[in-house]
């Protein structure tokens, strides 16, 4: 059941003697949220040496990041020097920045971008997580290739991953099935002194920690939340973790911390239907393209997979076909999320548009003439009229077609945060002892909507904030900070 939003009774226990209390668990770090950003935050707080307790209220951990491709960009890499590419903190600030019209906090968006290659470097050197560098295409908004993902382009593999590496620290103690019903803070100063989880079989405990990360993602399944700030996608197939029902951010936002970006989102234009697979972008960047169920095409697909949810619900029926060839098939043929298509029956086979046109049921010759003028584009014959400029090779029999709609992947807005992940308040002070990434802070995909979603910004927040908010944490918790 999503939270709602309630009196700051309902959401923060509130002492006025903390000494007074009797406390179930005492640690250095309580991470609460089992994601990506959690994994990271915990590990990075650990190998500084902190006491870690990371509090699950599902019973495994993965969230949204085990739902990704696992895809990570970053500038400056030693992956991308071997390959040649010439990258830097400015250009990927840009990129970010251009692609949200300038909606996220230039200082920490520009902070984030240079520490994303210290995020990769520390996965593959420090927790032995193996990484590539994604060349194959350039996903829209990208001036350079900076997508760093694991082999099979899975996030399920990558948390198995950092799950590894938790347990091998010895520093990090994991409980599942262990939600936070509140944050625990003194009256007088709002600073706070651990949470209230309610642990399976055990019961509820008071867990205080010298400092708390909220390293839980949105609120893309808490439907209250969704009309209040986002009504457009109130209604909208939701493909994100059922467990993102923005807690974080109400416990947050009691406590006297700065929204932003409550308006903006990740959604996607290319989830196979009915059967809600996620059929990769990388169809529409290696030459792909949709057309709607009267056989049209209705944009120029290359402008970004996020914006495009809205195109492809917009058309009759809320879907469209995505159509690719042999060539792109066998390119993507690696891709798990893709092999789930193909397992499922979602991917069709054709020998022709014709077949194509009326396996789908689409107008034949309509289909037919689009595709005609489509080829005609991409070998630079006539102009897109579309506007679309990047094609790929041409598209060649046997072809493809897959019936998709658009989907909400994730909430980008939250509380706001600084360079070392503290929580801010509306005074522009942090709240003593809390820090938070991933979904819970605001992201970097623009005020409102989901056009200013750069391709992997997710996991971009996610993990290179989860890593500041560990690391910051540690230190200070170790201090006496």
């Amino acid at each position: 059941m999503s939270p709602k939003q309630g009196t700051k009774e309902d959401l923060i226990f509130y002492v006025d003697k903390p000494d007074d209390l009797t406390w179930d668990i005492e640690v250095d770090v309580l991470v609460i949220g089992g994601g990506g950003c959690g994994l990271v935050a915990a590990l990075a707080a650990a190998q500084k040496e902190a006491q870690v307790f990371l509090v699950e209220k599902e019973k495994a951990a993965g969230g949204n990041t085990s739902l990704s491709q696992a895809m990570v960009p970053a500038a400056g890499t030693s992956f991308q020097r071997e390959a040649g590419i010439k990258d830097s903190v400015d250009l990927m600030t840009e990129d970010i920045l251009n692609k949200n019209k300038h909606g996220s906090d230039p200082e920490l968006t520009r902070h984030v971008a240079q520490e994303s290659s210290k995020l990769v470097e520390w996965l593959s050197d420090s927790l032995g997580i193996r990484l590539e560098l994604v060349t194959e295409f350039l996903y829209p908004g990208h001036s350079q290739y900076r997508i760093h993902a694991n082999r099979t382009k899975k996030g399920a593999h990558l948390v198995n991953e950092l799950l590894h590496a938790a347990g091998s620290s010895g520093g990090v103690d994991i409980a599942y099935n262990a939600p936070a019903r509140k944050l625990v803070a003194t009256r007088q100063d709002g600073a706070v002194l651990g949470a209230e989880v309610e642990i399976e079989g055990v019961g509820k405990n008071l867990a205080r920690a010298k400092k708390v990360i909220l390293a839980l993602n949105g609120f893309g399944a808490n439907r209250d939340m969704l009309a209040k700030y986002i009504p457009e996608m109130k209604d909208a197939y939701y493909f994100g973790h059922e467990g993102n029902t923005g807690e974080g951010i109400l416990w947050g936002q009691a406590l006297g911390a700065a929204l932003d970006c409550m308006g903006a989102y990740q959604a996607h234009g290319s989830v196979a239907h009915p059967h809600g697979t996620l059929l990769t972008w990388v169809t529409i960047s290696l030459g792909g393209y949709q057309v709607n169920l009267d056989g049209k095409r209705f944009v120029n697909e290359y402008h970004g997979y996020s914006e495009h949810a809205l195109d492809v619900l917009a058309q009759k029926e809320g879907v469209a076909i995505a159509i690719f060839d042999e060539k792109i098939y066998q390119t993507i043929l690696g891709y798990e999320d893709f092999q789930q298509c193909i397992r499922m029956g979602a991917v069709r086979k054709f020998e022709s548009m014709q077949e194509l046109a009326a396996s789908f049921r689409l107008p034949v010759e309509e289909t037919v003439a689009t595709h005609k003028t489509f080829l005609e584009a991409a070998q630079g014959k006539v102009k897109d009229p579309l506007g679309r400029s990047e094609f790929g090779k041409p598209l060649e029999t046997p072809l493809y077609g897959v019936k998709v709609t658009g989907a909400l992947f994730h909430t980008q807005g939250g509380l706001r945060v600084n360079k070392r992940a503290q929580v801010i308040r509306k005074d522009g002070l942090a709240i003593p002892n809390l820090y938070a990434g991933g979904g819970t802070a605001t992201g970097f995909s623009g005020k409102a909507g989901p056009d200013g979603y750069l391709s992997a910004n997710g996991l971009l927040s996610a993990l290179v904030l989860g890593k500041i908010a560990g690391e910051e944490a540690a230190r200070a918790a170790l201090a006496g900070t």
